[in-house]
Order: structure tokens, then sequence, then C-alpha cells
């Protein structure tokens, strides 16, 4: 029976992570459900309504209400500050604060299944994040389209590559002191107003533009917007940005789980 047990955990550990991560989640459910709709409502309100009403009155963007050309930007920024934060603090947790991996790995668990539990819960709040978000959306009238549902999908990619170049990174840090500072101000916030969330990326300087081209919260939206109404983007430009997420998501998670093998066999 125990044999049974231990080969299962073996098999599934990765599944066996990511469950006890979202129960850990589960104790801040409330505080997670508050703030998955009360951040987009605001920016709905604000934003998409009060700044949208004036931009409207000039025909919208790209021949679309201003929220319709919003919804997906605000989506994939939902799925990325759900993934980075579901990544960062347990892996500094995990590795510092309370040592949780290195009890893990005195089990069968193997530093491989460790990195990619963490990497699956994160995506389990960026999903969760994204759906709420995109109800919110709909009950403001953002999404017009049929096809607006695709903006999730696309949304969780961002999340998905976010979440594994944060994931990567988180582990190869060892002193924090500096660097929650260092994401919030020199990631997260150019990374939102630089990467064609309110505008088109092309009515930025070229120098700007730069952010967002290595930006995965531009090249989602781009798909976002593709997907959810008559957006023009061509195939080499649809492969460019379906490409740079992926290789994200495949380098983030090869190299997470080297870095995660290093330090738990210190």
């Amino acid at each position: 029976m125990m044999s049974t047990k231990i080969r299962k955990v073996s098999k599934y550990g990765s599944f066996h992570v990511a469950e006890a991560r979202i129960r850990n989640m589960l104790k801040w459910r409330g505080i997670i459900l508050f703030e998955a709709v009360v951040n987009p409502t605001l920016y709905l309100v604000s934003i998409g309504i009060g700044v949208g009403s004036l931009i409207d009155a000039n025909n919208g963007v790209n021949g679309v209400s201003y929220l319709t050309f919003l919804a997906p930007a605000l989506l994939a920024s939902a799925a990325i500050q759900g993934s980075a934060d579901e990544v960062i603090f347990p892996v500094m947790e995990g590795f510092k604060w309370n040592r949780t991996f290195f009890g893990m790995r005195s089990t069968t668990l193997t530093a491989q299944q460790i990195s990619l539990g963490v990497f699956l819960a994160a995506m389990a709040r960026a999903m969760f994040s994204i759906v709420i978000y995109w109800i919110v959306l709909y009950l403001f009238g953002a999404l017009e389209s049929d096809t607006a549902w695709l903006a999730m999908p696309a949304a969780l990619l961002a999340g998905a590559a976010m979440g594994a170049v944060m994931l990567a990174l988180a582990a190869k840090i060892e002193n924090e002191n500096f660097f929650f500072t260092l994401v919030g101000r020199f990631v997260m916030i150019p990374m939102f107003l630089f990467s064609g969330t309110f505008y088109p990326l092309t009515q930025m300087p070229t120098y700007l533009q730069f952010f967002g081209w290595i930006s995965p919260l531009w090249h989602a939206t781009e798909l976002g917007r593709y997907l959810t109404y008559d957006y023009p983007l061509s195939g080499l430009q649809l492969s460019i940005h379906i490409g740079v997420l992926a290789i994200m998501i495949v380098a983030g998670l090869f190299l997470s789980t080297r870095i995660f093998a290093k330090r738990l066999e210190k």
C-alpha cells in the first residue's frame, strides 16, 4: 500500500505540489476574489468609461469602442500580475523564508516536479483572475463579438510566459532586499505603460516601442485583439507573437528546473 502511494507521488508529483499551493491560496480566497473583482471595475469606470467616452466620440480605436480595444490588454495584464504574484512569493518562501522546498525534496519529489507544480498553481491563479475579469468586462459591454472569449486563452499565454520567466528569476535570487522594488518599478509598471495597453504601440516613439517588443503583455494583447475583433495582423506577425510567448515559456521552465535542482542539491 505504501509503495503504491510512493509511486503515485513520484508519477504525479507536480500535481501534488500544485494542489498544495492551491490549498494555500484558498486561505486567502477573500482577498484574491476582492482583488479580481475590484481592480477591473475601477479600471473600467475610470479609464474605460471615463476616458473611453471621449475617445469613442472620435470614432474609437481601430473602428471599435475604446472598451473593446482595451479589454484584451486588461485581461493579459491581470494574468501577468496574478501569475507573477503566485510565483515570486511561493518561491521566496520555499527557498528562504520557510524553506518548504527542502522538505519536499527530502521525499520522492524531484526539483523539476516542485518547480512545475509551483508554475501550474500560478496558472490556476491566473486563469481564475482572467475568468473573473472577463465576466466584469462582459457586464460592462466591452466584449462585443462572438469570439470575445478567445481573449482568455491569449491572456493565459501571457500569464504563462511571465510566470515561467519570473519562476526562473525568483529561484535565482537569494537576497530579496531590492528584488520586489526592482520588479515592481522597472518591470511591471513600464510593461503596463509601454505595451500598447491604452493606445497602439506604433503611436509611441520608436525608442519606447522596444519595451513592447520584448513584453509578453504586448504580444498577448495583439493576439487578443486579433482574435476578438477585426484587428489586422499578418500571418508573419501572428507567428511572431505566438513564437515569442512560446519561447519565453519554454526557456523560463527549462531554466527554472535547472536552478531549482542546483539550489535543492546544496
